[in-house]
């Protein structure tokens, strides 16, 4: 009978340590689990960013166009008023 309060205690730490390895390995699983979610979270923003920067080239060049566009217009309306400023200029206007 001396052995059996050191049993009981044995028994009881085993049951401590398998109390720890248990919340040891569920601890483990969510830092997985997290680890899972942010590769996934991060495949998202990589593939959001590729859109992104998709878009910014498209815009960037119709920027571009309409720059070009617009500096067109601006040269035809200068020469346009130089050809009335002309019409007037020969008909006394």
């Amino acid at each position: 009978m001396g052995q059996a309060p050191a049993v009981e205690a044995a028994l009881g730490r085993l049951a401590a340590a398998l109390e720890t390895l248990e919340a040891s390995v569920e601890r483990r699983f969510e830092l997985d689990r997290s680890a899972v979610e942010l590769e996934a979270e991060i495949s998202r923003i990589g593939d959001d960013r590729s859109r992104l920067a998709e878009t910014l080239d498209q815009e960037k060049a119709r920027a571009t166009r309409l720059e070009d566009t617009n500096r067109e217009v601006s040269r035809r309306l200068v020469a346009a008023m130089e050809s009335i400023r002309s019409v007037l200029d020969v008909h006394g206007g």
